[in-house]
């Protein structure tokens, strides 16, 4: 809980939000508390969090996923009402910072991970094409979000901001592993080539 709580404390309270808007400081917030769902999105996967048996923690990946994609809706909004242009620059790539595409990549992988989950029964995705197809969003997610928080100088305060997205980073990176998805990908690739 320290480990979550303590960068968004830490922005929360930071000098560079005094002369802000609300909003501004609401849509950064929103971010911020999308990136500390993500330290929790792999965990719950993988069945690391003590305490919850594979149901539950499905079940609760499935809710921190809806809450992470509105947090991520309510970070663009509020964008979007303080600087509409800095948003449309960003969503057609053409923003002068380097960070925003890295977010604008993540958001859209977030959007496609939501989708897919919807409609994966609908669908009736195999569950080796499911499990390839969220966790590789799951990655692009997680590495966009990452780069694009340590690219902004802004409220969150360095060093944790730093500690924070390298454990965001080594718990995506544990659970790909243990999950090993690379075997499934691989055995997709040696059937497919079968005569």
């Amino acid at each position: 809980m320290i480990v979550v709580a303590t960068p968004i404390g830490l922005a929360a309270t930071s000098p560079l939000i005094a002369w802000r808007d609300g909003v501004y400081i609401a849509s950064g917030l929103a971010g911020i508390l999308a990136l500390a769902l993500l330290l929790g999105q792999p965990l719950l996967a993988g069945g690391y969090l003590p305490g919850l048996g594979a149901l539950r923690g499905r079940r609760l990946h499935r809710w921190l996923g809806i809450a992470l994609v509105a947090l991520i809706g309510l970070h663009v909004a509020g964008l979007w009402l303080t600087s509409p242009p800095d948003v449309i620059d960003a969503l057609l790539f053409a923003s002068p910072t380097p960070f925003s595409a890295w977010g604008v990549v993540a958001m859209w992988a977030s959007f496609a991970a939501a989708t897919l989950a919807l409609l994966r029964a609908r669908l009736r995705i195999a569950p080796k094409a499911w499990r390839i197809g969220h966790t590789a969003l799951a990655v692009v997610i997680v590495v966009g979000s990452v780069v694009h928080a340590l690219l902004i100088e802004g409220t969150m305060e360095p060093l944790s901001k730093a500690a924070f997205c390298a454990l965001v980073l080594l718990a995506t990176a544990k659970v790909v592993l243990d999950l090993r998805v690379w075997v499934l990908i691989a055995r997709t690739r040696r059937a497919a080539n079968r005569p």
